[in-house]
């Protein structure tokens, strides 16, 4: 991927603002805060990766020993990249609904409030 594709990747552009956020977040004992955000990048390099064929293991993809273990990584649109944070603000919607109907309260309100910062890195 060259340098111009790289910085209009979304994905790329979205991780950035994350890890930012991420540090100011470590910085300020933010625990949660940082937990989700960890939770976001790793949600988003997920959906980056290059889906195997079905004849195809992951070992396939690295020649360790030639010194090029790196594979290119999908480059995501904005949708793609929105889709993402969309399904994981879904995910803790289904788990406090969940917890809602257990009685742990507590735990709802806290998968709300996740939802919430989810919801502001959605544009």
């Amino acid at each position: 991927m060259d340098i111009v594709t790289k910085m209009s990747d979304a994905a790329h552009s979205m991780k950035i603002r994350l890890r930012a956020d991420l540090r100011s977040a470590m910085k300020e004992g933010r625990t949660t805060e940082a937990r989700v955000i960890r939770a976001l990048v790793a949600a988003i390099d997920n959906a980056e990766a290059p889906p195997l064929r079905a004849d195809q293991q992951a070992t396939d993809l690295h020649r360790f020993r030639d010194g090029s273990a790196e594979i290119e990584r999908l480059s995501l649109t904005p949708a793609q990249v929105r889709a993402v944070l969309v399904a994981e603000m879904q995910e803790r919607e289904r788990a406090a609904t969940e917890m809602k109907r257990v009685g742990r309260s507590d735990r709802a309100d806290a998968l709300h409030a996740e939802m919430q910062l989810v919801g502001t890195y959605i544009e």
